[in-house]
């Protein structure tokens, strides 16, 4: 216990922040640039004799060595090449490019949007279905975990709505909604709401039951509790779990826009993939990666001027 409760220094704090990112990144140069730790295939650099190598090609390693022996045994020109990655696999320094270049570059198809603006139409995606799930989620919640009646009417159906996989109704949703962006908004509406409600009704109910008491004792009736005890108590444990919850709904925006695909980061990164420029496919990802992290870090050192009481705003 002594080790989870220990209290890390800010320089000791922000190192292993650092060696969290720099392990995998570590990892993943080792793959790239290590010719022994995989490497699978090669690249062509000179075909010799061979007939269907072409400069630049990628074919298997065992394919390449077994015309390199046909060549040197039938006496004609070997082929040469460098061992590398498959296609789906770039390079950092090559992800790193495109995370720059991607902005620049045009798209690639007609009229088509710009990288910065199909970021900006998933940012408002999210932000705005968030916003939409947080309207009945929350006020819901806090009345699940705060009477029982409302607990018992709401919950089951809610346990039961949880389980269903909400990209099932993409196609129902289109039907509905049309195919431009009010589907995906009910996606990702669908995809927050349920577990909302659940995370915050728990929330709700882990407030002090002695606070309840005094209260009741000083005859607050049930509104004056909920609007002077509960509320109050648990807004930091809501805060944070509203930020968690934030997560999924970027988990949900892919799976979301994937329906009638026409913009949005999804669309950016599909459009990629299908020519293969998979360096800008990673960059897209690790984009939203970092939108996130950067989000997480504004809301957490928000709720640490929000929420300076409670402790449990520390990280």
């Amino acid at each position: 216990m002594a080790g989870v409760a220990r209290i890390l220094t800010r320089k000791q704090s922000l190192g292993l922040g650092v060696a969290s990112f720099l392990l995998p990144i570590l990892i993943w140069c080792a793959v790239s640039y290590l010719q022994f730790v995989w490497h699978p295939q090669v690249m062509i650099t000179d075909a010799g004799d061979v007939s269907y190598f072409q400069v630049d090609s990628r074919t298997e390693r065992a394919t390449f060595a077994a015309e390199v022996a046909n060549m040197q045994q039938a006496g004609l020109a070997v082929p040469q090449g460098e061992p590398i990655n498959p296609v789906y696999l770039p390079a950092p320094h090559e992800v790193a490019t495109a995370f720059v270049t991607s902005f620049t570059t045009p798209p690639l198809q007609k009229d088509a949007p710009w990288l910065h603006e199909s970021l900006l139409h998933s940012v408002k995606l999210v932000f705005w279905s968030f916003f939409l799930a947080s309207l009945i989620g929350v006020p819901l919640g806090v009345l699940c975990g705060s009477s029982v009646i409302v607990s018992r009417l709401t919950e089951p159906f809610v346990e039961f709505f949880r389980y269903l996989p909400a990209p099932a109704f993409g196609a129902l949703a289109v039907a509905i909604l049309g195919i431009y962006d009010a589907p995906k908004v009910a996606i990702i509406v669908i995809g927050t709401l349920f577990q909302q409600i659940l995370i915050i009704a728990n929330t709700t109910r882990k407030v002090d039951l002695g606070l309840l008491e005094a209260a009741a004792t000083l005859g607050a009736n049930r509104w004056q509790r909920l609007k002077n005890v509960i509320i109050p108590a648990i807004l930091p444990d809501v805060y944070r779990d509203q930020r968690i919850l934030l997560g999924w709904a970027w988990t949900y925006l892919i799976v979301a826009e994937l329906v009638g695909a026409s913009s949005g980061i999804t669309w950016f990164i599909t459009q990629q993939a299908r020519y293969q420029n998979f360096d800008q496919v990673y960059a897209a990802i690790l984009m939203i990666g970092l939108i996130g992290l950067i989000t997480d870090v504004l809301l957490a050192k928000l709720g640490k001027r929000l929420f300076r009481w409670n402790a449990g705003h520390s990280k």
